[in-house]
């Protein structure tokens, strides 16, 4: 059987995969209209719920019911978030009247709360059923409707979450016994309304593969399973890497944010930090004349303020990432001053000793300092020791600050910080020479 010219330049799902960012519309279509039958819906599952969306309003509308049928009500709410409000009745409209009251349901939920992310399809027990009449009646939902049976959760008549069986329990109970008798009735949950940071973080205590979410009265709503959780994992980590870097959370792939949107993210932290570098202009003109009388202390202006830069953002992005993993809460910030104080305070011997030793040795080399380079060196190095102290203490304590009153602590970017140490840098590094240089230099 000879292969259509079209089978032969089909892109393997892998290639294609790694190709769709740049793709446009109609050839992401082309190539997901080649891929074999066989990994057509793995490659569709596999994609984001933005990408999934756009697939899906490029396809004639006798195709999309097929595909949108596919997706778990989670996975549906996401792609019914993802895209463009007008387009959402399109999407809803290949639903069944059950699947689109589900999807209704979570989307009445936050995005980023345990609700939004739940599955309503979960594998449920009576507790008064036998062993073998509960696995039988765990195959018949298996089939019809439930897609991930980690567990089977025991309701009673009100749908309040009662216990909990494994796969395993259920097939080592002798077949007579009742579902009361070997669940687990101390059952770890999470409430509807808690942030999705909470969840990933009792996941990861735990180690479980879902988790059943309650509401006020501990009626069980649906479930999170793990793999919701690796994709809010990477995505508040994404968040959390741009606000670092000192900017607002794109929110979106990069190739999928406006050229505007992509300018407003940016610029205003920008301004922001290069407001704040104004300020190192004027204290620079405050020590204008010091400069004037021993230009040579402007050489080390940029080695100076770069330490305490560096150090403060070494201690401010440790900071930010405990607190994120809560391995120190907001009653520990004494005990992380008097941490980074001591920490601050070796570094900056370590880099003093490094300037003061590198001031000498220029001096041996090629005098570069005429007579007063131990004095300049003994500058350089006492500066050092403060600046990088002030810097790790100030790094460390900003995500505390902003935590308390209520933003988030990786708005204490690595920028910040070190445009916040600059100014101070130079007012260290200049009263430093003041005490030193006087009656010589200055």
């Amino acid at each position: 059987m000879v292969e259509s010219p079209q089978s032969q330049n089909a892109l393997s799902p892998d290639e294609l995969h790694e190709a769709w960012a740049v793709l446009s519309v109609d050839e992401r279509l082309e190539g997901f209209r080649l891929l074999p039958a066989a990994v057509a819906d793995d490659f569709f599952l596999g994609l984001s719920a933005r990408e999934q969306g756009e697939l899906i309003l490029s396809l004639p509308p006798g195709e999309r019911r097929t595909w949108v049928r596919l997706l778990p009500p989670d996975d549906l709410a996401d792609l019914v978030q993802a895209v463009e409000p007008e387009q959402v009745d399109t999407i809803l409209s290949q639903l069944d009247d059950a699947s689109r009251r589900e999807v209704n349901v979570l989307l009445a939920y936050a995005e980023d709360d345990a609700g939004g992310l739940m599955n309503p399809r979960f594998a449920r027990v009576r507790p008064d059923m036998s062993i073998d009449e509960a696995i039988g009646y765990l195959r018949k939902q298996a089939r019809e409707k439930v897609e991930t049976v980690y567990y089977a959760y025991v309701l009673d008549a009100e749908q309040r979450l009662q216990g909990v069986l494994s796969l395993r329990q259920l097939f080592q109970a002798a077949p007579d016994k009742r579902v009361a008798d070997v669940m687990i009735r101390d059952v770890i949950t999470v409430a509807e309304n808690t942030d999705q940071e909470a969840v990933s973080r009792t996941f990861s205590e735990h180690s479980f593969m879902a988790m059943p979410v309650v509401d006020e009265q501990r009626r069980m709503k649906g479930i999170v399973t793990v793999d919701d959780i690796v994709d809010v994992v990477q995505e508040e980590a994404t968040e959390d890497i741009q606000k670092v870097g000192g900017m607002e959370a794109l929110d979106a792939p990069y190739f999928d944010v406006g050229f505007l949107a992509m300018l407003k993210k940016r610029a205003g932290w920008l301004m922001v930090l290069f407001l704040g570098e104004m300020l190192t202009a004027t204290a620079m003109g405050y020590f204008e004349h010091e400069i004037a009388r021993a230009v040579v202390l402007s050489l080390f202006i940029p080695l100076i303020i770069s330490s305490g830069g560096n150090s403060g953002s070494q201690a401010t992005t440790l900071i930010i990432r405990s607190l994120a993993l809560s391995e120190m809460r907001l009653k520990d910030w004494w005990r992380v001053a008097r941490r980074e104080l001591s920490t601050g305070l070796a570094l900056g011997a370590v880099l003093g000793l490094v300037g003061f030793l590198r001031v000498m040795a220029w001096q041996a080399l090629f005098h570069s300092y005429g007579d007063h380079a131990f004095v300049i060196g003994l500058t350089v190095g006492v500066s050092l020791v403060g600046v990088v102290m002030f810097g790790t203490l100030s790094g460390s304590m900003l995500p505390f600050i902003l935590r308390r009153v209520g933003f988030d602590p990786a708005s204490a970017s690595a920028p910040f910080v070190a445009t916040l140490v600059d100014v101070s840098g130079l007012v260290i590094y200049f009263t430093a020479a003041s005490l030193f240089l006087r009656g010589t230099l200055l």
